[in-house]
């Protein structure tokens, strides 16, 4: 494939042009995660692109402009190359703005469904708005998806709502584009003012606000980061932003170019914002938590931290492998066909997997299971048997344990039992509680080791400098084997951090790891886990506020400051 060419098809394509919205993933409309399902090229500004592309299907071509073009520029022109990140070419050789629509366009005659993802919404992006007129003059099809705008859905994420129950007037002023009658306009208006800038212009426009009639005192909010977890706002006056940001240590910076959304007025809830600011004040906001589970396990779990404002970063220490040995394993599948078993017991999602693979392998789904009970150590595995189709009989009521299924489980009965036996298929690690507890109720039992699991390999270096340097502001175990692996494989978490422990035996192989605990979920549930981290963001928050100190993570402490004890 030539630079500039995509493969050529029918002749008639279709484009969507959407808005990705300000930053949040969360923010995509349900339009817009199915166009983006059904795409087959996605050309995206390297802004929303991680926003969209999870969205998109296996095998899209993804196409995105290069923020940089010092860094991949398009010989003799100087200009931004599109970049294809996925699918079988390595770079469009094209200026990134002018010939997009270009791109679009060729891509669409060759008979594809072309996505173009834009921040906020396509219809306040100037190049995208080109863009449509020449799709239009060219005959190519095209829709709009709209998005949420940065200039509205910023200022929500920041506790700043625009109109009051007055009905104050709104302007929007891009200050990058706006005329000097353009200010000379909203400095005379009373009311709100949205000005999209970036950071080191931001005291330039409020000079222009200022030289146009608006007071130096008239309340002023702005945002960085904007509906995403490196969110931060200060509030400032027009004539006081300089020195705010300076004292802040924002300014001077080398990302005084990044973009930012300014709120000016006297009715735009500035003075508000202390109680209206429901994103920045989330129990674990900006926190980032050191999840370490297999990446299967972590999935749910860095959900739930999300919801809390956390940002999740996911390090595998355990990997799951195949038996050594597998004919243990096809002979239980093979007697769970045969009418072998009268239970079934997962104690894992992995042995959920493992069993579901070896279904796969021979064909069979979860009609295999009919007229055989089905048991689930806790929520989350009975969630994977669930999605393989399989509804389990049995869940401990109390303690989602080996020893809470226990309790939950009947006694044979060789009057209403026709077959004593229970197939358990486990990890290497054996589950001597559990058997003992089958074999004292009565039952004979099938011990199958299903998968192994071993060590996972080190992390990355900035990883691992990140947990010995204080770099994560928090870390969940999750089991004692997750404490001990972590250290193994990337040393121990520094003193700053804030340990979290699932329970008492992990918190024990915690402190004997010399880690002081910090956290402990009141009952041993991953979910619990998260809930526990949470109320204790939320108190140290409260803390600080009381004090009259301002909220900081735990990884901003100065560097050998002595860390409370938790009574939690």
């Amino acid at each position: 494939m030539s630079p500039t060419t995509l493969p050529a098809g029918p002749e008639h394509g279709h484009v969507t042009f959407l808005g990705a919205g300000p930053g949040d993933p969360g923010l995509l409309t349900l339009r817009a995660v199915e166009a983006l399902a059904n795409a087959d090229v996605l050309v995206a500004e390297h802004e929303v692109l991680d926003v969209v592309r999870t969205h998109a299907r296996a095998g899209v071509t993804v196409v995105h402009t290069d923020p940089d073009p010092s860094t991949n520029p398009v010989p003799g022109t100087g200009a931004p190359q599109l970049t294809v990140v996925d699918g079988t070419s390595a770079t469009v050789g094209v200026p990134a703005i002018r010939d997009a629509a270009h791109l679009v366009m060729e891509a669409a005659r060759g008979g594809r469904r072309v996505v173009r993802a834009v921040t906020g919404d396509p219809g306040l992006d100037t190049d995208a708005a080109a863009e449509m007129l020449a799709c239009a003059a060219a005959g190519v099809p095209f829709e709009v998806v709209p998005g949420i705008a940065s200039a509205v859905g910023v200022p929500a994420y920041a506790g700043v709502p625009l109109r009051d129950a007055e009905g104050t007037d709104v302007r929007f002023v891009d200050a990058r584009t706006a005329s000097g009658r353009c200010w000379t306009e909203v400095g005379a208006s009373d009311g709100t003012v949205v000005v999209s800038t970036t950071l080191d212009a931001v005291a330039a426009a409020a000079g222009e606000l200022v030289s146009a009639g608006r007071k130096p005192d008239t309340p002023m909010t702005v945002t960085v980061g904007g509906t995403t977890t490196r969110q931060r706002t200060w509030t400032a006056t027009l004539g006081t932003v300089a020195q705010t940001l300076k004292q802040a240590k924002v300014l001077p910076s080398p990302d005084g170019g990044r973009p930012v959304i300014a709120v000016v007025g006297e009715r735009s809830a500035a003075a508000q914002r202390d109680r209206l600011s429901w994103f920045e004040s989330k129990a674990l906001f900006g926190w980032k938590v050191l999840v370490p589970r297999t990446k299967e396990q972590a999935a749910s779990l860095s959900d739930q931290l999300r919801s809390y404002g956390a940002v999740p970063h996911e390090v595998p220490t355990i990997a799951v492998e195949p038996p050594r040995t597998p004919q243990q394993m096809e002979r239980a599948v093979k007697g769970l066909v045969t009418g072998r078993y009268e239970w079934i017991a997962f104690t894992s999602v992995n042995a959920v997997k493992a069993v579901r693979e070896k279904f796969e392998e021979y064909g069979l789904d979860a009609r295999a299971f009919a007229g055989i009970k089905v048991a689930a150590v806790g929520e989350q595995t009975a969630k994977a048997l669930i999605a393989f189709g399989v509804k389990p009989d049995l869940v401990p009521s109390g303690e989602q344990s080996a020893a809470g299924l226990l309790e939950d489980w009947p006694p044979y009965d060789p009057v209403f039992d026709p077959i004593d036996r229970v197939f358990l298929p486990r990890a290497d690690i054996a589950t001597e509680t559990l058997v003992a507890g089958l074999i004292e109720l009565g039952w004979e039992v099938d011990d199958v080791t299903a998968y192994r699991t071993v060590r996972a390999s080190p992390p990355p270096a900035d990883t691992r400098e990140a947990i010995k340097g204080g770099g994560f502001d928090a870390v969940l175990f999750t089991s004692s084997s997750t404490v001990r692996n972590l250290v193994g494989i990337a040393g121990k978490p520094h003193n700053v951090t804030v340990i979290a422990c699932i329970g008492p035996a992990t918190a024990k192989t915690a402190e004997e790891h010399g880690l002081r605990v910090d956290v402990m979920a009141p009952e041993p549930s991953v979910h619990k886990l998260a809930e526990a981290l949470a109320d204790f963001g939320l108190r140290r928050r409260a803390a600080a506020l009381e004090a009259g100190d301002p909220v900081t993570r735990p990884s901003e402490r100065r560097p050998g400051a002595r860390r409370r004890r938790s009574t939690t």
